[in-house]
Parts: structure tokens; sequence; C-alpha cells
């Protein structure tokens, strides 16, 4: 079990590397390609939206496949778009190069997610989930600030032809670890869809795309923001990816080990903290010294948040949970779209580079309303079973309608 969930990692390492160090590169991107740097930030958010329609559709694609073939098949599509990155003569061509890598993403970690919780027992799920996604974590401690470094020095270009061969590393270790494991019987389409819905899971989803968007709205333009802003050097921002990388890496342990223990609450203080370390960025941005333990901090608190929220669309869809899983991922990414986007549009509307910091503070909060409303919905709804129940006479059923 632990090299089947060392091969999820793997998987996961390669596509963390990719999701995220296009962000230590859009200098260098947009001047190659003679664009602005909100329009190089389209390479961000059309990665998340193809996130967004790729978790669905791949997710329903591979129904009739076996989850360890369909993760093979996915992490070939991710070789396939990185390659198309690394070679593309325009920059319309390398969008659809990340469009393409990106529709394995969700998938890739939604099925990834289900196989990780079947391989543990019931009370170390969402430990397993966060040992998968430390790969996309440790990601950004090695891979993101590595191919930062390689793409400001040799060209991004390589940093992309880098990326596509981590994608066969991560192909070979899914097919040499990961044990068959197919479907359920007698779980469908139809079972998969009837998970949404349910209201918890529907909140659980915009509390994803609203607080790690949070992240997002800051990390997008973290380069432009750091460099114009704090004085760094263009050579400063791989540290400071380092250090981001290392915040995601505690925030995902600390994540998964108390979502087995108490979700609600650690829900609670993550998305609280968040929203105030991000409005705080928008000072502490103009301190070097500040501005570096707040980008570590931001890292810690976002991804604090994975591994509760996907344990909570796990439980929430129990029976059926493999298509919800994957569409929370896109959940993620649409968050990361939405921010991207918005950050873009306060830039170029001459807020400058620490607007975007207002806009996730903004979606944290939000996110962190929606967990204090689906809290409250869970007890009210508890509450009224058990006075149905009270009320129900001795030896008479109470109907269930599903």
């Amino acid at each position: 079990m632990p090299l089947a969930l060392l091969a999820l990692a793997i998987g996961a390492f390669g596509i963390g590397t990719t999701e995220f160090v296009i962000m230590g590169l859009l200098p260098q991107v947009a001047g190659d390609f003679g664009v602005s740097i909100p329009t190089a930030g389209l390479l961000v958010t059309g990665y998340a939206l193809g996130v967004v329609v790729g978790a669905p559709v791949m997710t329903v694609l591979g129904t009739k496949v076996s989850r360890k073939r369909m993760l093979m098949l996915l992490m070939g599509l991710f070789i396939a778009g990185n390659l198309l990155s690394a070679v593309a003569p325009a920059f319309a061509i390398m969008l659809i190069g990340r469009v393409v890598a990106s529709l394995a993403h969700g998938a890739f970690f939604g099925i990834g997610s289900v196989v990780a919780a079947e391989l543990v027992a019931s009370h170390k799920k969402a430990g397993a989930i966060a040992m998968m996604f430390t790969g996309l974590t440790v990601a950004n401690v090695v891979g993101v600030p590595l191919g930062t470094l390689i793409g400001q020095h040799v060209g991004w270009r390589v940093t992309f032809g880098i990326v596509a061969a981590l994608g066969v590393v991560g192909l070979v270790g899914v097919a040499k670890l990961v044990p068959e494991m197919p479907r359920p019987e007698g779980v469908h389409l139809r079972h998969e869809l009837a998970a949404f819905k349910n209201a918890q899971v529907l909140l659980a989803m915009a509390m994803t795309v609203l607080g790690f968007g949070g992240v997002f709205a800051a990390i997008t333009y973290i380069a432009p923001m750091m460099t114009h802003i704090a004085g760094f050097a263009d050579g400063s921002v791989t540290w400071l990816l380092v250090l981001f990388g290392l915040g995601m890496v505690g925030g995902n342990l600390i994540g998964g080990k108390f979502a087995d223990r108490a979700l609600m609450p650690m829900l609670y203080v993550s998305l609280g903290a968040l929203a105030v370390v991000l409005a705080l960025f928008t000072l502490t941005a103009h301190n070097k010294i500040a501005a570096a333990v707040t980008i570590a901090l931001i890292g810690a608190l976002g991804f604090a948040t994975v591994p509760p929220l996907q344990k909570r669309v796990l439980d929430q869809a129990h029976g059926a949970p493999t298509l919800a899983s994957a569409v929370n991922i896109g959940a993620f990414n649409l968050g990361n779209a939405l921010s991207a986007w918005l950050g873009g549009i306060v830039i170029a509307a001459g807020y400058g580079y620490t607007a975007p910091n207002w806009v996730g503070a903004a979606l944290a909060a939000a996110a962190l309303v929606l967990a204090v409303l689906s809290a409250a919905l869970e007890r009210r709804a508890g509450a009224h079973s058990t006075v149905v129940a009270s009320a129900t006479p001795a030896g008479q059923q109470t109907p269930v309608h599903h």
C-alpha cells in the first residue's frame, strides 16, 4: 500500500510542477511571445479552466475502464500537453498545450483520491489523501523552484520538456505500483451524478472554489509583485516559491492529520486565518522579510484546506464518490481561474500588483461563511432526524426516501 501511494504521489509531483511552475516564468514567457503579464496570466487561467472541464469529462469517459488504466491514460495525456507547450511557436499554441495537459489533472487527482482512500482503514482516509497530495506540495519545494531556475537561465521551453519527462516517470510508477482496482459492481454514472443532489457536496465544492481561489489570487502574480513591490531580484523568485512550497507541504500534512479528527474546526481555523493573512499581504509585500514569511503562511493555510475538503466530498458522496471527487479537484482550479482572472483585472485597472491580495482575502472569507453555513445545516438536519426518530411509535418504521 505505501508503494501504491508513492506512485500516486509521483504522478502528483509531475502535475503539480506543471501547474505551478508557470507562475515563476510568466515574465519570461510574456517577453518571448510579446504579450503583457495579465495576458500571460491566461496560461494559468486556461490551465485551471481545462481542469474544471476535464475533471468530469475524463472521469465519465473512464467509467468503463479500470481505475489503474485510467490513471495511466491520463498521464499519457499530461505528457502530450507538456510536449506541445515546450515546442509551441506561438502563444496560442502554448495555451492549447496547457489546456491539453490540464485535462488530465482533475481526473487524476479525483480518481487517485478514491484509490488512496480505498487502500487504508476508514480512520486514515484523509491521511492517505494527504499523502498523495504530498507529491503536489513537494513539487512546489523541488520541481517548481528548479523549473523556474532552469527556465530563467536555460529557457522556459526546457522546463516544460523536463516536466514531460516527469510525466513519463509518473506513468511508469502507476503502471508498476498501483494495484488493479476495478470499479465497484452496481455503481453506474447515474449513481455518480446523484451525489450532486446533496447540498453538502455542493457546499464543499463552493468552499473549495473560494478558499483555494484566495491563494491563487495572490500567488499567480507573485513574480511581478515581489520584484516590483518588495524589491527582490528576479532570481529570488525561485527561493520564494520554495518557501511557498514548504508551507504547502506542512499545511497539507497538518490538514490531513486533523481532518481525520475534527474536520470542520480545521476548516474554520485555516480559512479564517487565510483571509487575515491575505489581507495583511497588501502591507507585508512592501518588506522583504515580512513578504517571505507571508508567502509561506499562505501556502500552509491554503493547502491545510485541501485534505479536509476532499474528504468531506468523499464522505458526503459515499458509495459513488469518483465523479464528485474529480469535480472537486476541478473546483480547486475553477477557484484558481476565477482568482487569476480577477487578479489580472485589478492589476490592469491600475490598482497595483498588491491588489489581488484583497481579492484573495475576500474569497477566503466567503469560503469561511459557507463552512459555517454548511455545519449549521448539518446540525439542523441531524436535529430533525432525531426529532423524527423520537416521534416514531415503537415498532413502526419511518419511510426513507432516496
